[in-house]
């Protein structure tokens, strides 16, 4: 499970985050937010703002993006809410990147489906790049967590990396998506199986097979 703290509030972080606020284009986005929620409620868009910010911060640092202590406490001036209330919200949801991430965040999957479909090779592809768990690698490119089920057991092992999974992985198919992310491309998002489309069988359905080319009407053939 992933192991999480906060980045101490020192005089440093308040040095570069202390004037943080959302340029135009994320304070837009901000108050289309929190306008869909009847007056006296706007606090229930405190999710939306905080992801807004740490993309904000992502796109500043060529990063992931994290939430510095700082910047909690300008949502929760922004929101009208008590600190320790964002900072609850920040805590408990691991979306939410605590401390300062690489380029690619590499969240692999060790719970049970995917352990028992490989994801001990997926670490093992990870440490071989020079990654560690928790930590980000010197060159600033890959952060690496170990977290738990992210619901995608039918196609299990699999990896977040910053928004995209990669399903159907094994350890040379998760190189191939480490390659093209580190030139620069983006990879194929979703299952890595040759011919496979989403979580339907291997080797195709097994029951209701017409359905697949049209909307097959099978009440009366039971």
């Amino acid at each position: 499970m992933a192991d999480r703290h906060l980045e101490p509030d020192t005089p440093e972080l308040r040095a570069r985050w202390g004037g943080f606020a959302f340029t135009p284009e994320w304070e837009a986005k901000a108050r289309a937010a929190i306008a869909r929620y009847p007056e006296g409620r706007q606090r229930s868009a405190v999710m939306a703002l905080l992801d807004f910010a740490q993309r904000q911060i992502g796109e500043e640092t060529s990063t992931q993006g994290w939430l510095p202590i700082p910047v909690i406490e300008y949502i929760a001036d922004y929101l009208d809410m008590p600190v320790i209330r964002v900072l609850e919200v920040a805590t408990f949801y691991t979306m939410y990147n605590l401390v300062p991430v690489g380029k690619f965040h590499v969240q692999v999957c060790g719970t049970t489906p995917c352990m028992l479909r490989g994801s001990d090779d997926l670490m093992d592809a990870c440490y071989k790049r020079g990654m560690t768990k928790g930590h980000t690698t010197d060159d600033g490119l890959w952060t690496l967590t170990e977290v738990e089920c992210m619901g995608n057991c039918a196609t299990a092992p699999m990896v977040q990396i910053n928004d995209d999974n990669y399903e159907d992985l094994t350890a040379d198919r998760l190189d191939t998506v480490l390659d093209a992310l580190a030139r620069g491309e983006q990879p194929k998002a979703g299952t890595q199986e040759p011919g496979r489309h989403t979580s339907e069988p291997l080797g195709g359905p097994t029951t209701l097979k017409e359905m697949v080319t049209e909307n097959h009407d099978y009440r009366g053939e039971w």
